[in-house]
Protein backbone atom coordinates (compact mmCIF):
# COMPACT_ATOMS: atom_id res chain seq x y z
CA UNK A 1 0.00 0.00 0.00
CA UNK A 2 0.76 3.87 -0.39
CA UNK A 3 1.42 5.88 2.01
CA UNK A 4 -0.93 9.06 2.35
CA UNK A 5 1.16 11.98 2.48
CA UNK A 6 1.21 14.53 4.97
CA UNK A 7 -1.33 17.45 4.48
CA UNK A 8 0.68 20.89 4.45
CA UNK A 9 -1.16 23.01 6.89
CA UNK A 10 -2.30 26.46 4.98
CA UNK A 11 -5.44 26.19 2.93
CA UNK A 12 -6.55 24.47 -0.15
CA UNK A 13 -3.59 21.20 0.72
CA UNK A 14 -5.55 19.22 -1.32
CA UNK A 15 -4.64 16.03 0.72
CA UNK A 16 -6.47 14.91 4.07
CA UNK A 17 -4.83 15.70 6.91
CA UNK A 18 -4.10 11.74 7.91
CA UNK A 19 -0.76 10.17 9.25
CA UNK A 20 2.11 9.40 6.88
CA UNK A 21 1.62 6.05 8.00
CA UNK A 22 -1.86 5.94 7.18
CA UNK A 23 -2.32 3.29 4.34
CA UNK A 24 -4.04 4.36 1.18
CA UNK A 25 -6.69 1.65 -0.77
CA UNK A 26 -6.05 1.76 -4.25
CA UNK A 27 -9.44 0.83 -5.73
CA UNK A 28 -8.60 -1.62 -8.08
CA UNK A 29 -9.76 -0.06 -12.02
CA UNK A 30 -10.88 -3.72 -13.20
CA UNK A 31 -12.89 -4.33 -10.31
CA UNK A 32 -11.91 -7.67 -9.61
CA UNK A 33 -13.29 -8.09 -5.87
CA UNK A 34 -15.79 -5.54 -4.80
CA UNK A 35 -16.88 -7.20 -1.95
CA UNK A 36 -13.90 -7.89 -0.62
CA UNK A 37 -13.05 -4.02 -1.49
CA UNK A 38 -15.69 -2.94 0.41
CA UNK A 39 -14.57 -4.68 3.34
CA UNK A 40 -11.62 -3.18 3.43
CA UNK A 41 -12.75 0.10 2.73
CA UNK A 42 -15.29 -0.34 6.00
CA UNK A 43 -12.52 -1.55 8.21
CA UNK A 44 -10.17 2.01 7.53
CA UNK A 45 -12.96 3.90 9.36
CA UNK A 46 -16.00 5.70 7.77
CA UNK A 47 -13.34 8.17 6.53
CA UNK A 48 -10.80 5.67 4.16
CA UNK A 49 -8.09 7.86 2.14
CA UNK A 50 -8.31 6.07 -0.95
CA UNK A 51 -6.84 6.60 -4.70
CA UNK A 52 -8.57 6.55 -8.19
CA UNK A 53 -7.23 5.41 -11.09
CA UNK A 54 -4.47 7.90 -12.56
CA UNK A 55 -3.36 8.02 -9.14
CA UNK A 56 -5.53 10.61 -8.19
CA UNK A 57 -6.37 11.18 -3.81
CA UNK A 58 -9.27 11.21 -2.78
CA UNK A 59 -11.61 10.69 0.64
CA UNK A 60 -14.05 7.66 0.78
CA UNK A 61 -16.94 7.63 2.65
CA UNK A 62 -17.92 4.12 3.70
CA UNK A 63 -20.62 3.62 6.32
CA UNK A 64 -23.97 4.84 6.31
CA UNK A 65 -24.12 7.48 9.26
CA UNK A 66 -21.46 8.95 7.84
CA UNK A 67 -22.97 9.19 4.63
CA UNK A 68 -26.37 10.23 5.96
CA UNK A 69 -24.25 13.21 7.43
CA UNK A 70 -22.09 14.12 4.71
CA UNK A 71 -24.97 13.89 1.92
CA UNK A 72 -26.06 16.83 3.62
CA UNK A 73 -23.08 18.72 4.89
CA UNK A 74 -23.41 22.08 2.82
CA UNK A 75 -20.25 22.54 3.28
CA UNK A 76 -19.15 19.84 0.82
CA UNK A 77 -20.73 20.88 -2.62
CA UNK A 78 -20.37 19.61 -6.09
CA UNK A 79 -18.65 22.17 -8.14
CA UNK A 80 -15.13 20.99 -9.54
CA UNK A 81 -13.84 24.40 -8.88
CA UNK A 82 -13.75 23.80 -5.26
CA UNK A 83 -11.35 21.08 -5.71
CA UNK A 84 -7.62 22.11 -5.00
CA UNK A 85 -5.93 19.62 -7.11
CA UNK A 86 -7.99 20.23 -10.30
CA UNK A 87 -7.18 24.29 -9.96
CA UNK A 88 -3.47 23.76 -9.57
CA UNK A 89 -3.66 21.74 -12.76
CA UNK A 90 -3.23 18.27 -11.60
CA UNK A 91 -6.69 16.64 -13.19
CA UNK A 92 -6.14 16.62 -16.62
CA UNK A 93 -9.19 16.63 -19.08
CA UNK A 94 -7.91 13.40 -20.25
CA UNK A 95 -8.50 11.48 -16.91
CA UNK A 96 -10.57 9.01 -17.61
CA UNK A 97 -13.49 10.06 -14.91
CA UNK A 98 -13.11 13.65 -15.58
CA UNK A 99 -16.84 13.52 -17.17
CA UNK A 100 -17.80 11.95 -14.31
CA UNK A 101 -16.38 14.48 -12.01
CA UNK A 102 -17.16 17.35 -14.18
CA UNK A 103 -20.58 16.37 -16.24
CA UNK A 104 -21.76 19.83 -17.07
CA UNK A 105 -24.10 22.10 -15.82
CA UNK A 106 -27.01 20.16 -14.54
CA UNK A 107 -28.85 19.90 -11.25
CA UNK A 108 -26.22 16.98 -11.00
CA UNK A 109 -23.15 19.81 -10.50
CA UNK A 110 -24.52 22.43 -8.19
CA UNK A 111 -25.62 23.33 -5.13
CA UNK A 112 -27.96 25.86 -2.68
CA UNK A 113 -30.28 27.95 -4.75
CA UNK A 114 -28.93 27.04 -8.47
CA UNK A 115 -29.18 23.16 -7.78
CA UNK A 116 -32.44 24.18 -6.22
CA UNK A 117 -33.64 26.04 -9.28
CA UNK A 118 -32.28 23.18 -11.89
CA UNK A 119 -34.15 20.19 -9.75
CA UNK A 120 -37.64 22.59 -9.77
CA UNK A 121 -37.93 22.85 -12.75
CA UNK A 122 -36.70 19.50 -13.70
CA UNK A 123 -39.22 18.07 -11.53
CA UNK A 124 -42.14 19.94 -13.68
CA UNK A 125 -41.06 17.32 -16.57
CA UNK A 126 -40.51 14.13 -14.53
CA UNK A 127 -43.31 14.10 -12.43
CA UNK A 128 -44.83 11.13 -10.70
CA UNK A 129 -48.06 10.67 -12.92
CA UNK A 130 -45.36 10.97 -16.19
CA UNK A 131 -43.46 8.13 -14.12
CA UNK A 132 -46.89 5.98 -13.30
CA UNK A 133 -47.77 6.32 -16.89
CA UNK A 134 -44.89 4.55 -17.98
CA UNK A 135 -46.33 1.10 -16.86
CA UNK A 136 -48.09 -0.08 -19.59
CA UNK A 137 -45.06 0.56 -21.93
CA UNK A 138 -42.70 -0.64 -19.62
CA UNK A 139 -44.60 -4.37 -20.05
CA UNK A 140 -45.04 -3.72 -23.53
CA UNK A 141 -41.20 -3.68 -23.94
CA UNK A 142 -40.21 -6.31 -21.51
CA UNK A 143 -43.00 -9.29 -22.94
CA UNK A 144 -41.44 -8.45 -26.39
CA UNK A 145 -38.18 -9.00 -24.33
CA UNK A 146 -39.33 -11.81 -23.05
CA UNK A 147 -40.66 -12.97 -26.22
CA UNK A 148 -37.55 -12.28 -27.75
CA UNK A 149 -35.67 -14.40 -25.14
CA UNK A 150 -35.96 -18.03 -26.64
CA UNK A 151 -35.46 -16.71 -30.33
CA UNK A 152 -31.79 -15.28 -28.94
CA UNK A 153 -30.74 -18.59 -27.19
CA UNK A 154 -28.59 -21.21 -28.55
CA UNK A 155 -29.86 -24.99 -29.39
CA UNK A 156 -29.32 -25.73 -25.56
CA UNK A 157 -31.38 -22.74 -24.32
CA UNK A 158 -28.08 -20.42 -23.60
CA UNK A 159 -28.51 -16.44 -23.52
CA UNK A 160 -26.85 -13.56 -22.02
CA UNK A 161 -29.67 -12.04 -20.08
CA UNK A 162 -27.40 -8.96 -19.77
CA UNK A 163 -27.75 -8.10 -23.14
CA UNK A 164 -30.76 -9.56 -24.64
CA UNK A 165 -32.95 -8.46 -21.68
CA UNK A 166 -31.25 -6.22 -18.55
CA UNK A 167 -30.08 -3.18 -21.25
CA UNK A 168 -32.28 -3.24 -23.80
CA UNK A 169 -35.47 -2.66 -21.38
CA UNK A 170 -33.99 0.14 -19.54
CA UNK A 171 -32.16 1.55 -22.32
CA UNK A 172 -35.83 1.51 -24.45
CA UNK A 173 -37.78 3.06 -21.46
CA UNK A 174 -35.59 6.25 -20.96
CA UNK A 175 -35.13 6.72 -24.36
CA UNK A 176 -38.97 6.26 -25.30
CA UNK A 177 -39.18 8.99 -21.93
CA UNK A 178 -36.87 12.12 -23.21
CA UNK A 179 -37.97 11.00 -26.87
CA UNK A 180 -33.96 10.36 -28.11
CA UNK A 181 -33.81 8.57 -31.52
CA UNK A 182 -33.57 4.85 -30.71
CA UNK A 183 -31.03 5.33 -34.04
CA UNK A 184 -28.60 6.55 -31.75
CA UNK A 185 -28.82 3.70 -28.79
CA UNK A 186 -26.20 1.11 -30.42
CA UNK A 187 -23.70 4.69 -30.42
CA UNK A 188 -24.69 5.42 -27.50
CA UNK A 189 -24.00 2.09 -25.78
CA UNK A 190 -20.24 2.28 -27.21
CA UNK A 191 -19.63 5.63 -26.09
CA UNK A 192 -21.36 4.75 -22.48
CA UNK A 193 -19.30 1.68 -21.82
CA UNK A 194 -16.00 4.19 -23.13
CA UNK A 195 -17.23 7.20 -20.58
CA UNK A 196 -17.78 5.18 -17.48
CA UNK A 197 -14.85 2.96 -18.16
CA UNK A 198 -11.63 3.50 -15.78
CA UNK A 199 -9.33 2.11 -17.92
CA UNK A 200 -10.39 4.28 -21.42
CA UNK A 201 -7.21 5.65 -22.86
CA UNK A 202 -6.67 9.21 -22.16
CA UNK A 203 -6.10 10.01 -25.57
CA UNK A 204 -9.67 9.11 -26.19
CA UNK A 205 -11.95 10.72 -23.46
CA UNK A 206 -12.13 13.99 -24.46
CA UNK A 207 -13.44 12.71 -27.99
CA UNK A 208 -15.97 10.41 -25.91
CA UNK A 209 -17.18 13.82 -24.05
CA UNK A 210 -17.36 15.58 -26.98
CA UNK A 211 -19.44 12.83 -28.93
CA UNK A 212 -21.86 12.56 -26.61
CA UNK A 213 -22.00 16.29 -25.92
CA UNK A 214 -22.95 16.42 -29.78
CA UNK A 215 -26.02 14.05 -29.48
CA UNK A 216 -27.24 15.50 -26.59
CA UNK A 217 -27.14 18.48 -28.33
CA UNK A 218 -28.60 17.48 -31.73
CA UNK A 219 -31.65 15.82 -29.83
CA UNK A 220 -32.10 18.94 -27.71
CA UNK A 221 -32.00 21.00 -30.59
CA UNK A 222 -34.63 18.72 -32.55
CA UNK A 223 -37.35 19.00 -30.15
CA UNK A 224 -36.57 22.41 -29.39
CA UNK A 225 -37.50 22.59 -33.65
CA UNK A 226 -40.63 19.96 -33.34
CA UNK A 227 -41.65 19.49 -29.67
CA UNK A 228 -43.19 15.75 -28.76
CA UNK A 229 -44.87 14.13 -25.33
CA UNK A 230 -41.70 13.43 -24.25
CA UNK A 231 -39.23 14.54 -21.56
CA UNK A 232 -36.90 16.68 -23.07
CA UNK A 233 -39.61 18.93 -24.59
CA UNK A 234 -41.40 19.54 -21.07
CA UNK A 235 -37.57 20.49 -20.24
CA UNK A 236 -37.54 22.88 -22.99
CA UNK A 237 -40.81 23.90 -21.70
CA UNK A 238 -40.24 24.02 -17.76
CA UNK A 239 -40.85 27.27 -16.32
CA UNK A 240 -41.45 28.66 -13.02
CA UNK A 241 -41.57 32.50 -12.42
CA UNK A 242 -40.55 33.06 -15.65
CA UNK A 243 -37.50 31.57 -15.14
CA UNK A 244 -36.27 28.48 -17.54
CA UNK A 245 -33.51 25.83 -18.82
CA UNK A 246 -31.04 27.27 -20.92
CA UNK A 247 -30.13 24.79 -24.08
CA UNK A 248 -27.17 23.95 -22.30
CA UNK A 249 -28.69 23.30 -18.89
CA UNK A 250 -31.16 20.62 -20.84
CA UNK A 251 -28.63 19.23 -22.96
CA UNK A 252 -26.61 18.41 -19.74
CA UNK A 253 -29.74 17.37 -17.73
CA UNK A 254 -30.77 14.87 -20.83
CA UNK A 255 -27.24 14.01 -20.31
CA UNK A 256 -27.37 12.58 -16.64
CA UNK A 257 -31.37 11.72 -16.70
CA UNK A 258 -30.25 8.77 -19.58
CA UNK A 259 -26.98 8.15 -18.17
CA UNK A 260 -28.12 7.25 -14.20
CA UNK A 261 -31.58 6.01 -15.94
CA UNK A 262 -30.20 3.25 -17.81
CA UNK A 263 -27.00 2.58 -15.85
CA UNK A 264 -28.39 2.00 -12.49
CA UNK A 265 -31.51 -0.41 -13.78
CA UNK A 266 -29.26 -2.59 -15.96
CA UNK A 267 -27.01 -3.15 -12.82
CA UNK A 268 -30.48 -3.54 -10.82
CA UNK A 269 -31.77 -6.44 -12.81
CA UNK A 270 -28.52 -8.08 -13.93
CA UNK A 271 -27.64 -8.03 -9.38
CA UNK A 272 -31.38 -9.49 -8.24
CA UNK A 273 -31.02 -12.09 -11.05
CA UNK A 274 -27.93 -13.28 -10.12
CA UNK A 275 -28.55 -13.30 -6.62
CA UNK A 276 -31.67 -15.12 -6.67
CA UNK A 277 -30.61 -17.79 -9.23
CA UNK A 278 -27.65 -18.44 -6.70
CA UNK A 279 -29.67 -18.47 -3.36
CA UNK A 280 -32.41 -20.95 -4.41
CA UNK A 281 -34.16 -20.20 -1.48
CA UNK A 282 -34.41 -16.72 -1.38
CA UNK A 283 -36.51 -17.19 -5.37
CA UNK A 284 -39.15 -19.65 -3.33
CA UNK A 285 -39.96 -17.28 -0.93
CA UNK A 286 -40.75 -14.79 -3.93
CA UNK A 287 -42.30 -17.71 -5.67
CA UNK A 288 -44.70 -18.84 -3.02
CA UNK A 289 -45.72 -15.38 -1.64
CA UNK A 290 -43.89 -15.38 1.37
CA UNK A 291 -42.29 -12.09 0.68
CA UNK A 292 -42.71 -9.56 -1.98
CA UNK A 293 -40.73 -8.53 -5.39
CA UNK A 294 -40.47 -5.06 -3.37
CA UNK A 295 -38.62 -6.75 -0.72
CA UNK A 296 -35.87 -8.47 -3.51
CA UNK A 297 -35.53 -4.84 -5.37
CA UNK A 298 -34.90 -3.03 -2.07
CA UNK A 299 -32.04 -5.96 -0.41
CA UNK A 300 -30.67 -5.86 -3.87
CA UNK A 301 -30.33 -2.41 -3.87
CA UNK A 302 -28.98 -2.80 -0.79
CA UNK A 303 -26.43 -6.19 -0.82
CA UNK A 304 -25.15 -4.90 -4.33
CA UNK A 305 -25.57 -1.59 -5.29
CA UNK A 306 -25.47 -0.19 -8.66
CA UNK A 307 -23.17 2.36 -8.14
CA UNK A 308 -20.42 1.62 -6.19
CA UNK A 309 -18.75 5.13 -5.74
CA UNK A 310 -20.25 8.56 -6.69
CA UNK A 311 -18.02 10.66 -7.59
CA UNK A 312 -17.48 13.72 -6.40
CA UNK A 313 -18.09 16.36 -3.60
CA UNK A 314 -15.09 18.85 -2.48
CA UNK A 315 -14.63 20.34 0.94
CA UNK A 316 -15.36 24.10 1.15
CA UNK A 317 -13.80 24.52 4.64
CA UNK A 318 -11.96 21.57 6.98
CA UNK A 319 -14.35 19.29 8.20
CA UNK A 320 -14.14 16.29 10.64
CA UNK A 321 -15.68 13.07 10.26
CA UNK A 322 -15.09 10.45 12.91
CA UNK A 323 -11.61 11.92 14.15
CA UNK A 324 -10.24 12.76 10.70
CA UNK A 325 -10.41 15.91 9.29
CA UNK A 326 -10.90 16.61 5.30
CA UNK A 327 -9.30 19.67 4.35
CA UNK A 328 -10.72 22.59 2.18
CA UNK A 329 -10.14 22.06 -1.21
CA UNK A 330 -10.19 18.27 -0.59
CA UNK A 331 -12.61 15.68 -2.70
CA UNK A 332 -14.71 13.25 -1.42
CA UNK A 333 -16.24 10.30 -2.67
CA UNK A 334 -18.66 8.28 -1.23
CA UNK A 335 -19.07 4.57 -1.62
CA UNK A 336 -22.40 2.91 -1.56
CA UNK A 337 -20.91 -0.33 -2.56
CA UNK A 338 -19.30 -0.35 1.08
CA UNK A 339 -22.23 1.00 2.76
CA UNK A 340 -24.79 -1.15 1.52
CA UNK A 341 -23.19 -3.60 3.97
CA UNK A 342 -22.36 -1.62 6.57
CA UNK A 343 -23.38 -3.69 9.83
CA UNK A 344 -23.67 -0.95 12.09
CA UNK A 345 -26.87 -0.08 9.90
CA UNK A 346 -28.16 -3.90 8.75
CA UNK A 347 -26.96 -5.61 11.23
CA UNK A 348 -23.63 -8.32 12.08
CA UNK A 349 -25.05 -10.67 9.21
CA UNK A 350 -25.05 -7.37 6.25
CA UNK A 351 -23.03 -9.90 3.93
CA UNK A 352 -26.01 -11.88 4.04
CA UNK A 353 -28.91 -11.64 1.03
CA UNK A 354 -31.95 -12.13 3.00
CA UNK A 355 -35.17 -11.15 1.69
CA UNK A 356 -36.56 -11.78 5.28
CA UNK A 357 -34.31 -8.97 6.66
CA UNK A 358 -36.27 -6.73 8.80
CA UNK A 359 -36.72 -3.50 6.16
CA UNK A 360 -33.72 -0.85 7.30
CA UNK A 361 -33.19 2.15 5.05
CA UNK A 362 -30.14 2.53 2.67
CA UNK A 363 -28.93 5.06 0.56
CA UNK A 364 -28.40 3.11 -2.88
CA UNK A 365 -29.97 5.68 -4.57
CA UNK A 366 -28.61 8.43 -2.70
CA UNK A 367 -29.65 10.90 0.16
CA UNK A 368 -30.51 14.58 0.72
CA UNK A 369 -30.64 17.15 -2.18
CA UNK A 370 -28.97 15.22 -4.85
CA UNK A 371 -30.68 12.03 -4.04
CA UNK A 372 -31.35 10.38 -7.68
CA UNK A 373 -34.47 11.84 -9.43
CA UNK A 374 -34.77 8.34 -11.68
CA UNK A 375 -35.42 5.99 -8.40
CA UNK A 376 -38.99 5.60 -8.90
CA UNK A 377 -38.59 4.83 -12.34
CA UNK A 378 -35.88 2.33 -11.91
CA UNK A 379 -37.44 0.69 -9.21
CA UNK A 380 -40.77 0.41 -11.35
CA UNK A 381 -39.27 -1.50 -14.09
CA UNK A 382 -37.24 -3.60 -11.76
CA UNK A 383 -40.51 -4.47 -10.18
CA UNK A 384 -42.50 -5.13 -13.48
CA UNK A 385 -39.43 -7.03 -15.34
CA UNK A 386 -38.39 -9.59 -12.41
CA UNK A 387 -42.19 -11.65 -11.73
CA UNK A 388 -42.00 -11.35 -15.47
CA UNK A 389 -38.62 -12.87 -16.05
CA UNK A 390 -39.35 -15.59 -13.33
CA UNK A 391 -42.85 -16.00 -14.11
CA UNK A 392 -42.30 -16.58 -18.16
CA UNK A 393 -38.98 -19.23 -17.08
CA UNK A 394 -39.86 -20.82 -14.44
CA UNK A 395 -36.72 -22.99 -15.00
CA UNK A 396 -34.03 -20.16 -15.69
CA UNK A 397 -30.87 -20.96 -14.31
CA UNK A 398 -27.13 -19.96 -14.45
CA UNK A 399 -24.95 -21.15 -17.57
CA UNK A 400 -21.49 -20.91 -16.12
CA UNK A 401 -20.82 -21.18 -12.52
CA UNK A 402 -21.00 -17.44 -11.13
CA UNK A 403 -17.69 -17.28 -9.97
CA UNK A 404 -16.74 -17.09 -13.73
CA UNK A 405 -18.70 -13.88 -13.77
CA UNK A 406 -16.51 -10.75 -14.00
CA UNK A 407 -17.54 -7.22 -13.80
CA UNK A 408 -16.66 -4.61 -16.22
CA UNK A 409 -13.79 -2.34 -15.60
CA UNK A 410 -15.53 0.94 -13.99
CA UNK A 411 -15.15 1.76 -10.55
CA UNK A 412 -18.14 3.64 -10.43
CA UNK A 413 -20.70 1.51 -11.54
CA UNK A 414 -21.26 -1.99 -10.36
CA UNK A 415 -21.85 -3.99 -13.65
CA UNK A 416 -21.14 -7.35 -15.23
CA UNK A 417 -19.73 -8.28 -18.52
CA UNK A 418 -22.74 -10.63 -19.49
CA UNK A 419 -24.65 -12.89 -17.19
CA UNK A 420 -25.57 -15.99 -19.26
CA UNK A 421 -28.31 -18.35 -18.07
CA UNK A 422 -30.17 -20.78 -19.48
CA UNK A 423 -33.67 -20.60 -20.48
CA UNK A 424 -34.96 -24.02 -18.96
Amino acid sequence: MTPCPVTGTGPDSGAGRAAATDPVIVLDPLVRDLAGEGARLRAAGPLAPVELPGGVRVWAVTRHAAARKLLTDSRLVKNIEHWAAYRRGEIPPTWPLIGLADPGPSMLTFDGPEHRRLRALTAQALTPRRVAALRPRIEEITHTLLDGLEAAADAEGRVDLKSAFAYPLPMAVIGDLLGIDTTRIPRLRTLFDGFFSSVTPAEEVPAIIAELGSIFGAEVARKRESPGDDLTSALLAAAEDGDSLSDEEVVATVQVLITAGHETTISLLVSAVRALLTRPEQLALLRSGEVGWEAAVEETLRWDAPTTHVLIRFATEDLEVGGTVVARGDAVIISYGAIGRDEEQHGPDAERFDLTRTPTRHLSFGHGPHVCPGAPLSRLEALVALPALFDRFPGLRPAVDPAELRNKPAITQNELHELPVRLR
